[in-house]
């Protein structure tokens, strides 16, 4: 229970800060936090769609699973689709983290030295 909330939590700040959510002082749960990504996709996809494709991009989410989010023929509703996506990545990225490290960018120079 412990590591789904601090999945949650990393996720929530991952989410505001790069789809520019404000949150206030509550932490929302993770089906409030969903809502409120849907939300915001939704606004994104009306008036600020490039910026959305390019964060998508920048998240690496899968470009098959974002055309099948937009298809007409998908049954819900694209906002809700892209959020679940976007909302799913970010979830793997924390985990991906958590297995593996993060490399010390010292550590990185050093190895880049000639």
């Amino acid at each position: 229970m412990e590591e789904n909330k601090d999945f949650t939590e990393k996720a929530t700040e991952l989410i505001a800060r790069d789809f520019e959510m404000v949150l206030g002082d509550k932490k929302p749960t993770e089906q409030e936090l969903f809502e409120m990504l849907a939300d915001q996709v939704a606004y994104m996809m009306q008036y600020r769609l490039d910026f959305l494709l390019s964060l998508m991009y920048r998240l690496d989410i899968d470009e098959q699973k974002i055309r099948i989010a937009l298809s007409p023929k998908t049954l819900i509703a694209p906002n809700i689709g892209l959020a679940h996506l976007i909302l799913e990545r970010q979830k793997l990225r924390i985990k991906i983290k958590q297995e593996y490290g993060k490399t010390e960018l010292e550590d990185l120079e050093e190895g880049l030295e000639f």
